[in-house]
């Protein structure tokens, strides 16, 4: 099964790399896929899929293929549809054709391997028992809650009860290989916003006024000590001030300033914790300097984690699959965020990062940039990952 899973995902790479490429160039944002979701619809009836549903959690499309060993555990294999808010500048002869959109995070890869691997497990059904759901999810980057949770809400893991879910990213490592790691893969993001409010003067007075400028400055350095003072060397977190908008003229002491900014943690405790430290020093600091403040905390994308068993499996049906020398564990997560942890909230969850980086586009594989090449040999890669890890998981 090996060989044919491999060869088969070479024999279908020139048509998922024109999909691939039809879909970059018309690239649709979150909540607004609906051309793409046609797109994706069209290609999925070409293949014996048991039920394909649409407008699930937006215009999320979910195909369904029964194992042909009878019943068994469900598997859920997603992809992410939608693109970003961002003027590519690749000068690839497939760049976007919409001033201002792009698939500048991959997405459009993602889909792409998701239709392929649909492609190859309908073909080798018998060969395991159970169901498999390929899911098209929009809105992914529609933080604080992305399509992931849309399309859980609209009953995706429900009808056939999903067992477990599989996902995968392009990631800056080279194409050929595979990393992933047992525990926490993306971080928890959260953002907040802090309103400073103090009294406006003349610059040349400024015992008549309070100085939200040198307050929000305070508090900017302050928060650096919830990461060096009040939390373990060995425990990861990220806080970030992002934005600072105070002031209107150069000659008159601020009354409000306004920050905004991220926390990134990978421990759930921690994450608990976090609104009341960062409310804490805030008001605090403004206090000192005779300045309120008023502390706003928005929970986005949870931790994603990879679930033990499945990472287990994974090594297993991913080596065998790739050979050893192409798996790679690294030993730290990523800071970034990911609306596939929802789907970690209800089932367990296994994440993986799929290289995309080669001598062809050394230096343009930063995701979110307007100049990013992904190197399309990682697409093969991608399929068979997902169909070894499907086979391995419904067979157990």
């Amino acid at each position: 099964m090996k060989d044919f899973i491999k060869n088969k995902a070479n024999e279908i790479y020139d048509e998922i790399v024109d999909f691939r490429r039809e879909i970059h160039m018309n690239p649709e944002i979150g909540h607004e896929e609906v051309e793409t979701a046609k797109r994706i619809v069209r290609e999925l009836e070409k293949l014996n899929l048991d039920e394909i549903r649409t407008g699930v959690g937006g215009h999320g499309v979910v195909g369904v293929l029964k194992g042909g060993k009878g019943e068994g555990k469900t598997l859920l294999l997603r992809a992410d549809i939608d693109c970003l808010p961002m003027t590519e500048k690749s000068g690839l002869p497939f760049a976007s054709q919409k001033e201002g959109l792009m698939h500048a995070c991959g997405h459009d890869v993602h889909t792409s391997i998701l239709l392929g691997t649909a492609k190859v497990l309908s073909e080798i059904r018998d060969e395991f028992p159970g169901n498999v759901l390929f899911v098209f999810q929009p809105a992914e980057e529609a933080a604080p809650e992305g399509g992931a949770q849309y399309m859980i809400d609209d009953g995706v893991l429900d009808d056939p009860k999903v067992d477990a879910a599989f996902a995968m990213h392009v990631w800056n490592e080279p194409v050929g290989k595979v990393s992933f790691r047992n525990g926490a893969m993306m971080a928890q993001s959260d953002r907040f916003f802090i309103t400073v409010n103090g009294k406006a003067s003349h610059a040349s007075q400024p015992d008549l006024g309070v100085d939200a400028i040198v307050a929000a400055s305070h508090i900017v350095t302050a928060l650096q000590t919830i990461v060096s003072r009040n939390i373990s060397p060995f425990t990861p977190l990220v806080v970030t001030v992002g934005t600072i908008k105070g002031g209107d003229r150069y000659n008159v002491i601020c009354d409000k300033v306004v920050l905004e900014g991220t926390v990134r943690v990978y421990d759930k405790n921690l994450a608990e914790e976090m609104p009341e430290r960062i409310k804490r020093i805030v008001e605090s600091q403004a206090e000192s300097l005779g300045c309120t403040a008023d502390v706003e905390l928005v929970r986005g994308y949870s931790i994603t984690e990879n679930n033990s068993e499945l990472f287990d499996i994974a090594m297993k049906s991913l080596t065998h699959q790739l050979g050893a020398e192409n798996v790679i564990n690294p030993e730290f997560p990523s800071s970034g965020g990911e609306d596939f942890s929802a789907f970690g909230k209800k089932v367990p969850t296994f994440f993986m990062w799929l290289g995309m980086e080669s001598e062809i586009n050394e230096g343009k594989t930063t995701l979110h940039n307007p100049n990013l090449i992904v190197d399309e040999r990682c697409i093969p890669v991608g399929i068979e990952s997902a169909a070894a890890f499907t086979l391995e998981f419904l067979n157990q």
